[in-house]
């Protein structure tokens, strides 16, 4: 599935040094929490105990003059740029990415903004090829990813969306990949499994099961459809009837056919 939108945006650095590790911006934020002196909220952040709240700042430092100065694009001393894009809003001040501030989001998302739609349901930005084609979970962008347990909708690393409508980081959903290829909140497959499963057919046709197996049945719950059906038992798995998924869970025990018996 395609990705939504992602998220935009020190004491005792140098004069005339230019940004951060996380922004390239030509000024200072002072933090109107502590009165400190920051590139951005993020380094504000990981050095003291308390966030920049990125609305209330009202007053920056320009690297070059080191005029205090109102939150605006252009230093008013030397005429620094202070940043190639700037948001009166979130007060971020970057190098031109496509940004735009979302007031839906109630942030600046990287953009072309054109290229997104915000889902009123999920309460976030989406790319424009997953209108009306996803499944909506309301506000689903408020919850934290279930990987890393880490905030989704303020986050700088752009969300990935499952098929089920969970959101993981696109990085969390990397990793998880290695591992397994199953959503961590409701066991759906994170991608289309179909080719593997068409794979998983051959393996099943090619792998008999020994004599007093053969014939054994199962109750299963399918992960993919939700659907529950009874099916011959597998050691390789055991397909719903339904949707042909392998994403499978045993919901009852093991019984042989009756006329077998």
């Amino acid at each position: 599935m395609a990705a939504t939108a992602r998220e935009e945006g020190a004491s005792g650095q140098e004069r005339g040094q230019r940004g951060c590790e996380h922004y390239d911006r030509g000024c200072l934020l002072k933090a109107p929490c502590c009165d400190k002196l920051y590139t951005c909220r993020l380094c504000h952040d990981n050095n003291e105990d308390h966030q920049l709240d990125r609305f209330k700042v009202k007053e920056v430092q320009c690297i070059n003059c080191e005029k205090i100065q109102h939150a605006q694009q252009t230093c008013e001393e030397c005429s620094t740029l202070f940043g190639e894009y700037y948001c009166d809003i979130c007060h971020l001040f970057d190098k031109d990415k496509k940004q735009y501030h979302c007031e839906n989001c109630g942030i600046c998302r990287i953009g072309p903004k054109e290229d997104f739609f915000h889902c009123l349901k999920c309460n976030l930005c989406l790319a424009m090829n997953l209108q009306g084609r996803h499944k909506c979970i309301e506000n689903v962008s408020r919850q934290n990813c279930p990987i890393c347990l880490e905030d989704i909708h303020t986050s700088r690393v752009v969300a990935h969306v499952l098929p089920c409508g969970h959101l993981l980081h696109r990085t969390c959903y990397e990793e998880m990949l290695k591992e397994g290829y199953r959503c961590p909140l409701c066991m759906h497959s994170a991608l289309d499994m179909t080719r593997y499963w068409r794979q998983l057919d051959d393996e099943v046709a090619q792998t008999p099961m020994p004599s007093e197996y053969q014939n054994m049945t199962v109750d299963i719950l399918c992960n993919d459809c939700n659907g529950r059906s009874t099916v011959q038992f597998h050691i390789l798995g055991m397909k719903c009837k339904i949707c042909e998924s392998y994403n499978t869970a045993q919901a009852g025990g093991r019984r042989i056919s009756l006329d077998q018996q």
